[in-house]
């Protein structure tokens, strides 16, 4: 059986992610200062790069502030994550397809999901506008005896 999670390279995950977060050039995670040096790969990540910021003093990698740091799942695994909840598998599916547990899941797609939100352009309306009214039923929930059968009606689902 083929596994997805050996399709992904995760060198190349983290170059992408350096090309997107700093298409311009390296900048310090804490306070934005092109004065950064080189301090060696992550112990766990081999391709997660650490550095120094000389101006600022302290210390950053790759996913620091960024909605992938901060959690136990290699790189690879949060973009196929999101690979797959744009593809509009459910968590359950997921977790299925990832071999992880439903509730690491939960947590990476609610974090996936409000890192997509926060950085979304705010919508703007312009132009004519036109808004049409919707009823929704929202059945009967709190109110058990709105559903209880009236005597002397027929049923006509039986």
């Amino acid at each position: 059986m083929l596994n997805i999670k050996n399709l992904i390279d995760d060198e190349k995950c983290y170059d992408t992610i350096r090309q997107i977060r700093w298409p311009n050039g390296m900048k310090c995670a804490h306070c934005s200062s092109k004065q950064v040096a080189k301090r060696g790969k992550d112990d766990k990540q081999k391709f997660r790069q650490r550095y120094h910021c000389n101006d600022c003093k302290k210390d950053f990698d790759d996913l620091t502030n960024t909605i992938f740091a901060s959690h136990h799942q290699p790189l690879k695994i949060w973009i196929l994550c999101l690979y797959f909840m744009g593809l509009n598998l459910s968590n359950h599916q997921i977790a299925k397809e990832l071999d992880l547990n439903k509730d690491d899941v939960q947590n990476m797609t609610s974090r996936l999901r409000d890192g997509v939100e926060a950085r979304r352009e705010p919508s703007r309306l312009s132009g004519e506008v036109e808004c049409d009214e919707v009823y929704v039923v929202a059945g009967h929930k709190g109110n058990p005896g709105a559903v209880k059968k009236k005597e002397g009606k027929v049923d006509v689902t039986d």
